[in-house]
């Protein structure tokens, strides 16, 4: 008896604990990996890739929970998962590494019931519902919503884990597009059976849409820059009977469940600067910007990395300065090689752009 009622102390404990969880204000912020120019993740089911990502940035068991409340404990011999997230500065996409053990894999029937990573992208932040159901206008009709409003602001993606005889993921929206090159592409390797056990590897990228309709010529993407965040959830729906329409839980990273038609309960993910050891001490960088064609004015912006404490600008016209971001008026249309020089205490640096800067 008393065995009995430790146990059921025990069980309304860690109940409780998970239940705090759940309603606790939610002030968690995650890290997306800046992989270097020359060291892309290839899609191919390998992650060998992303050993050079600190596990700092993985998202692991300990930060999901159950939110249908089928399990007590998160048990590692049940199910067990690591996310991480990579991006590229310059291209707008998302990668992603998703690593997980399953004692049932169950991926044999073609419709939802199969194993499953629920994503949810929200590129700019913007927040607030996004599915048919949720639309503030209800007295649309069911598929006016879809067509005109599901999946638009933010994206969800079924993905199936493994997709076998059917696509690797399902788009929860009018705009299946997206899940196909040139917008994403994906990539598993595993080696067991529908119902057996064993570790998955997905590998995979997307692009994030601020707008993102049923036609993808007016599609707008989500500009990913570095220390910006962007909104993301997700959700692993494990199924372990295959005769079963009901899953055996749905491990959420959002307190809220539902997060998969809401990107106001998506989480931050910084989009980090490149790594020290992926770079020189200093290096120079710099951007430019014709303000005014018919008088020649161009701005000059420096963005160079480390410690810079001069600056050397060479306009290729002859002229020259030692500003750290100059306005230059050219007094001939041409094309110009512009140099800048930069200096501090671990270096110098100098970068040549020929004939980037043109005026009329």
């Amino acid at each position: 008896m008393k065995k009995l009622l430790i146990q059921t102390l025990s069980t309304c404990f860690i109940f409780s604990a998970l239940i705090q969880f759940a309603t606790a204000q939610d002030n968690r912020q995650f890290k997306i990996f800046q992989f270097p120019a020359d060291k892309i993740p290839v899609i191919n089911g390998d992650d060998s890739d992303w050993e050079i990502v600190p596990d700092s940035f993985r998202v692991g068991m300990d930060e999901v929970w159950d939110d249908s409340r089928k399990h007590e404990l998160r048990d590692p011999n049940n199910l067990e998962l690591s996310v991480t997230v990579g991006w590229v500065k310059g291209m707008n996409r998302l990668y992603f590494l998703y690593e997980a053990y399953d004692n049932y894999w169950d991926f044999s029937k073609p419709g939802l019931h199969n194993d499953t990573f629920e994503l949810i992208v929200d590129g700019d932040q913007s927040g607030g519902p996004f599915i048919d159901r949720f639309h503030p206008n209800q007295s649309l009709s069911e598929m006016d919503r879809y067509l005109s409003f599901h999946g638009v602001q933010a994206q969800n993606y079924h993905i199936f884990t493994p997709a076998v005889g059917k696509d690797w993921t399902l788009v929860w929206g009018s705009q299946p597009w997206i899940k196909e090159l040139p917008y994403a592409n994906a990539a598993y390797k595993y080696d067991f059976e529908p119902g057996g056990a064993g570790k998955l590897t997905l590998e995979f990228w997307i692009t994030p849409f601020d707008y993102a309709g049923n036609d993808p010529s007016r599609a707008v993407e989500s500009i990913l820059k570095e220390n910006h965040s962007v909104g993301l959830c997700w959700a692993v729906i494990d199924y372990d009977d295959v005769d079963s329409d009901s899953n055996n839980g749905f491990w959420n990273l959002s307190k809220e469940h539902t997060m998969y038609g809401n990107a106001s309960y998506a989480l931050p993910f910084q989009l980090m600067p490149l790594d020290a050891r992926f770079r020189k001490p200093i290096e120079t960088e710099w951007t430019f910007k014709v303000l005014d064609s018919d008088q020649r004015r161009v701005a000059f912006t420096d963005q160079s990395y480390g410690k810079v404490t001069s600056w050397h600008w060479d306009f290729g016209d002859g002229q020259t300065s030692q500003e750290q971001n100059p306005v230059h008026e050219y007094a001939e249309a041409g094309k110009y090689l512009v140099v800048l020089w930069v200096e501090g205490p671990d270096g110098k640096s100098r970068m040549a752009k020929l004939w980037d800067v043109a005026v009329r």
